[in-house]
């Protein structure tokens, strides 16, 4: 959740952002306080899916209402879930393919807007994932 603060902060600034945290226009919630509601008329943001699991996925789309949209963010690389456990951003990008409507946007190292270090440290997983994937030894984000 505080990587999501410091993101409204620096686009919005820490006034702003606290103006409209008290007047209720901008709420964050817990994945798991969203079960049974209906957000209408909202811009809804979810951050890290890579850890969702396919049901909570499911459960947190399903709660658009009208005149609503979702952006759904995460990194399929930096799954927290155990091992046996699907990640639902994984399902849900391979599910949403191609349906109207529904966009899925893959980013890659030269979308990265942090220090240039990050771009060649991620380069640099990439190569050895394919290299132990075409030895045969696995990834280290498959699930």
């Amino acid at each position: 959740v505080r990587s999501l603060y410091d993101a409204l902060y620096y686009v919005m600034g820490v006034d702003i952002f606290q103006k409209y945290l008290e007047r209720g226009s901008i709420e964050i919630a817990p994945l798991a306080y969203m079960r049974g509601r209906t957000l209408d008329d909202s811009f809804i943001i979810l951050d890290e899916a890579q850890n969702t699991t396919p049901e909570q996925m499911k459960m947190f789309l399903t709660r658009m209402g009208f005149g609503s949209k979702a952006v759904v963010t995460g990194d399929i690389t930096q799954v927290d879930l155990p091992k046996a456990t699907i990640s639902g951003l994984a399902e849900v990008a391979a599910i949403f393919t191609g349906v109207p409507d529904i966009a899925v946007v893959m980013l890659t190292d030269r979308d990265v807007v942090r220090h240039e270090l990050v771009q060649r440290i991620i380069r640099a997983y990439e190569r050895y994932q394919q290299t132990a994937n075409s030895k045969g030894a696995g990834s280290f984000g498959a699930q």
